[in-house]
């Protein structure tokens, strides 16, 4: 079994783009699959595109010939057809994990707790199902532990980075990429904290925690503390900071998502995340920071400012069609 290859389905998303980037760098051989690799902007990234379909088991499979670890972050875009998708999705991954005998890793999120879980849920707090995503965020989990496969989850707040999919609070709300930083859509509630992640953080403690495989349980989960906001000033501070001057928050209007979701789906799921930024849901990286030593922690100003110039908000390189 090869120890240093990895497949990554997903690259050229967020978490899965930043991760295998990252695992390039480390000097791991990278396979990334994708439908149509003649589509995918490369941009000499190091990475080995092969053309497969995430929903096809077979397709995955031969993509992890001789692979080590496959890293699952595909999902369906805008969290359409969720319930029909991801479960048949992750049990293609886990056919090749399987086959191949790799430590699959998923990337998680906050969704997976509930009230049940208190205000700082650590790696094995109580998972109680919340809202519709959650529910399959648990099952997914599930899934893994069931499966009996080496897996890896490691759960993160909401993910911003230079390479944020549209599916990120940070470009879908706070900012609109491609464009100047004006006015800012702000989703919380005075005073209420909330708990972010930046991407290349995710990436390197992903790394870095795949790279003392021996040492990881058969089935692992942690949980990463990444940029938590007390008060939900901070991150608009940080993005004023950034742009170099004062910005206007307005509030999200979430009094009119229950109008829009007949003629736009995805209403109905953000209006289900809305406890989020109601309630203080910081999640404990006590399990990670005894494992690792440390979290890889990159300060707020110079993380916001990164993704700011790579969606396009700062002068600096803009983002592909690939990456928003």
């Amino acid at each position: 079994m090869t120890t240093r290859m990895a497949l990554v389905l997903g690259a050229t998303g967020g978490v899965g783009g930043a991760v295998a980037r990252r695992l390039a760098a480390e000097g791991w051989t990278v396979r990334a699959l994708h439908r149509d690799p003649g589509r995918v902007r490369r941009e000499a990234d190091g990475l080995a595109w092969v053309r497969g379909d995430a929903m096809v088991p077979e397709d995955v499979v031969a993509a992890a010939a001789g692979a080590s670890l496959i890293v699952h972050a595909v999902n369906p875009p805008g969290y359409r057809d969720w319930d029909r998708l991801v479960l048949p999705m992750l049990d293609a991954s886990i056919t090749a994990a399987r086959a191949v005998e790799a430590r699959l890793v998923l990337p998680g999120n906050v969704y997976v707790y509930g009230r049940d879980a208190g205000p700082t849920p650590g790696a094995d707090a109580p998972q109680t199902p919340r809202t519709s995503k959650g529910r399959i965020r648990i099952a997914m989990e599930a899934r893994l532990r069931e499966s009996g496969v080496r897996s890896l989850i490691l759960r993160a707040g909401d993910f911003f980075g230079p390479r944020t999919t549209a599916n990120s609070w940070f470009s879908a709300a706070l900012v609109r990429p491609g464009r100047p930083v004006r006015t800012i859509l702000d989703p919380g509630t005075p005073g209420t904290g909330h708990q972010w992640a930046y991407l290349p953080d995710v990436a390197e403690t992903m790394v870095r925690l795949a790279g003392r495989e021996v040492e990881l349980p058969r089935f692992a989960t942690f949980n990463m503390d990444g940029h938590w906001d007390p008060d939900g000033r901070q991150m608009i501070a940080a993005i004023a900071r950034a742009v170099g001057r004062k910005v206007t928050a307005r509030r999200f209007p979430w009094a009119l998502l229950p109008l829009a979701a007949p003629v736009w789906p995805l209403a109905r799921e953000i209006r289900e995340m809305r406890y989020l930024w109601r309630e203080p849901v910081r999640m404990s990286n006590a399990e990670l920071v005894a494992f690792l030593g440390a979290e890889p922690h990159t300060p707020l100003d110079e993380a916001v400012r990164e993704t700011l110039v790579g969606l396009g908000c700062l002068p600096g390189r803009g983002p592909s069609r690939e990456e928003i």
